[in-house]
């Protein structure tokens, strides 16, 4: 079985085996930089490791492809009679990373 492990980012718990593309919240960085994340909360594969709450000595090295915007939301408020409306857009700010090994 090959390794994989489940990493918390940006406030979320994701899965990760090598190779695996990922997206997630803004990281700083540039394209190419090599991003090690640390909070490493299960490690798996041959033999499973879970951590209270992180695995000691356990990181999780990635490459950073890039950076992006998610699709625009639209936010639109209506108050019937009042003649109150409001259209307000968000796009979501993210960081997509390839993962290069995991080590621990």
């Amino acid at each position: 079985m090959s390794k994989y492990a489940v990493v918390e980012t940006g406030g979320k718990q994701v899965l990760v085996a090598p190779g695996e593309r990922i997206y997630v919240e803004r990281i700083p960085g540039n394209p190419g930089d090599e991003v090690v994340l640390e909070k490493v909360v299960l490690l798996g594969g041959d033999k499973v490791a879970v951590g209270s709450p992180y695995v000691e000595g356990a990181k999780v090295t990635f490459r950073l492809e890039k950076q992006g915007l998610g699709k625009k939301v639209v936010i639109y408020k209506y108050k019937a009679k009042a003649n109150e409306r409001k259209k307000q857009g968000h796009r979501q700010p993210y960081t997509c990373l390839v993962c290069e090994s995991i080590a621990g």
